[in-house]
């Protein structure tokens, strides 16, 4: 099969940055074709020059597609020549069906007039596609989001696609979810579409790519190929950072646990809008020094915990006992569980943990302005100088503390959030999906850092769905499952199989 793509010497610049350097891309007919590489290495931009989100003229190189050099200028010029992207962050419109949203934007009409029949009727057909049972009037907003992922899917499929990229398809998709798309991709590629995927997951990667092509700082590093049986994941990871992790999880030089800092007993919390129980009767502790994973499947409750822990911003009804060092407590909000040494990195950096507009240096110092402030006045000098601290500390890549934090990758986006709270000064510190959607290298800078925290006497309460990392970073695991607390297990007796057990209960 020849090349239905190749991008030729793409070189990209932003202020201060060059994303794309001299990159050279090569996509044959019919493969999926994996491109991975740390945050910041280049993917998502090469997908966007692509796309056409940078159009061209904002970059040098060339474009060749099925053999011609395109100039695409805007997304829909791509579009109209068979190629479709779908991000991380779906473009659904929550409030419209299902069949609204995959013909948005190519409506079937006729003189300017929707036939609204046909397009339901299209719709069925383009999610038979992919293989989803929904009906096409339901609406976005009351569907999960492995689901809204196969309509992003469906709806690239209704604009006749042959090249369709994904970026980071599964980052928020629960094992079951993934698998789906995953078989999905291998039936399109069966029907002759070739597909992109950028992703983090490297046993997904190995599972399906025919081949994979690494980036790192930007430029071209190598590709490799499953026929030749060169991808594994040892040799992707020391391309990627450029050095061999035979470690991922780094292990601590010595364990000083300490006293209970945290402890709920009997502790529930009712959700008045969805009418039920989201916690139900847990029993938790977590102590100075020590790592406390919680592991369960999605919808399990675990953030739910968290956030009524956390001075409970959802306002749900909640019983029960917390104590923090032996001292009765009740938060009715976050403030208060900042006041008390708590603090909590949110799952949704972009959402719910950074404010995206502002810098880096507005988003570390956010949570703790009173120790940067003299009456009211924030010093912009301390500002700064903290700023400067934590991006050293952290190993932030950024050209200056004044970057929008939006401009920045993953990795340092989360490195940002966590300086944000290491600043508030807590005790506890609860990390909820801490490397989701993040590379290798940055993966193992968090893990080592939560190592120097819990070594300084902090403790840390870390919600993850990959189970390698709740085994590789944990002292103690508890296991949830519809809202409870369904088992506790030290690391020496913890396996994958014995907390799914649980998990599924």
């Amino acid at each position: 099969m020849g090349n239905i793509l190749e991008m030729r010497n793409m070189t990209k610049e932003f202020p201060g940055v060059k994303a794309l350097d001299n990159v050279n891309f090569k996509v044959k007919q019919g493969e999926i074709h994996c491109l991975v590489g740390e945050n910041g290495a280049g993917k998502s931009t090469l997908m966007k020059v692509l796309s056409g989100v940078y159009p061209h003229g904002t970059y040098t190189g060339d474009i060749v597609l099925n053999g011609e050099v395109q100039k695409f200028s805007r997304i829909s010029d791509s579009e109209k020549k068979g190629i479709a992207i779908i991000y991380q962050e779906l473009a659904l419109i929550p409030e419209m069906t299902v069949y609204e949203n995959i013909f948005l934007g190519h409506e079937v009409e006729k003189s300017g007039i929707i036939n609204w029949h046909n397009t339901k009727l299209e719709a069925e057909k383009m999610l038979k596609k992919v293989k989803l049972n929904v009906h096409p009037a339901s609406k976005i907003i009351d569907l999960g989001v492995g689901v809204q992922q196969l309509i992003e899917i469906a709806k690239a499929l209704s604009k006749e696609v042959q090249l369709l990229i994904l970026d980071e398809p599964t980052a928020a998709l629960n094992e079951d979810d993934s698998e789906n798309l995953l078989e999905l991709l291998i039936d399109l590629k069966q029907q002759g579409i070739t597909s992109i995927m950028i992703s983090h997951k490297l046993k997904e990667v190995i599972s399906i790519a025919d081949t994979v092509t690494v980036l790192r700082d930007g430029k071209t590093i190598c590709s490799l190929s499953a026929d030749k049986g060169e991808i594994n994941e040892k040799d992707i990871i020391k391309y990627m950072v450029g050095r061999e992790i035979n470690d991922i999880f780094p292990k601590r030089k010595e364990k000083h646990i300490g006293d209970v800092q945290l402890e709920v007993m009997d502790w529930s919390a009712f959700d008045k809008k969805l009418g039920r129980y989201v916690v139900k009767n847990a029993d938790f502790n977590v102590k100075k020094g020590e790592i406390v994973g919680i592991a369960g499947l999605m919808g399990a409750g675990r953030t739910e915990f968290a956030l009524s822990i956390f001075g409970n911003s959802k306002n749900y009804v909640l019983s029960g006992q917390m104590t923090i060092k032996n001292k009765r407590v009740h938060f009715t909000q976050p403030k208060q569980a900042i006041n008390n040494g708590i603090a909590y990195v949110s799952e949704d950096r972009k959402g719910n943990g950074l404010i995206l507009i502002q810098d880096v240096k507005e988003n570390i110092t956010i949570a703790n302005l009173k120790d940067i402030s003299n009456t009211y006045i924030i010093n912009k000098n301390d500002e700064i100088k903290v700023a400067n601290d934590y991006k050293q500390s952290l190993n932030i890549k950024t050209p200056s503390i004044a970057q929008k934090v939006s401009h920045l990758s993953g990795g340092n986006q989360q490195k940002v959030a966590l300086g944000k709270w290491l600043f508030a000064k807590p005790n506890i510190l609860i990390l909820d999906e801490p490397t989701r959607g993040i590379d290798v290298g940055a993966k193992y800078e968090i893990y080592t850092l939560m190592n120097e925290l819990v070594s300084n006497g902090l403790c840390v309460i870390m919600i993850s769905s990959e189970l390698p990392e709740i085994l590789g970073m944990s002292d103690r695991i508890y296991v949830m499952a519809e809202g409870r607390l369904t088992g506790e297990i030290s690391i020496e007796e913890a396996s994958q199989e014995k907390i799914m057990e649980m998990a599924t209960v």
